[in-house]
């Protein structure tokens, strides 16, 4: 039986974990919350993240409609990416991520 008190219906921290629960993937969310970015402007502030694997994240959260991939001004033919209001509504959760990380996890001086 779920605990009704966290989860209102069984399955969804679930849902929300096939979103968010792959690598890199909350970094990409992080890092499109300050505006649309172009893929190279991505890889380049997650340096660890392999294009191969950005990606593919990408293509899977453009495919959940977190994301949206938008055509960039005429003379930049770069396409750009930018959260949906979906994709906003995950922010909250990424605030308390960092928020937690921050009292607990980020005691790496």
């Amino acid at each position: 039986m779920a605990n009704k008190s966290i989860e209102p219906r069984d399955g969804c921290i679930a849902s929300a974990m096939d979103i968010i629960g792959s690598k890199w993937t909350a970094l990409i969310l992080r890092d499109l919350a300050l505006g649309p970015k172009r893929f190279s402007e991505l890889e380049k502030s997650i340096s660890q993240l392999n294009p191969r694997t950005l990606s593919q994240r990408l293509d899977g959260l453009e495919a959940q409609g977190i994301i949206s991939k938008q055509a960039s001004q005429a003379n930049r033919p770069k396409s750009l990416y930018a959260l949906t209001a979906k994709g906003a509504d995950l922010l909250p959760l990424l605030k308390q991520m960092a928020t937690w990380g921050n009292k607990y996890a980020a005691n790496r001086d």
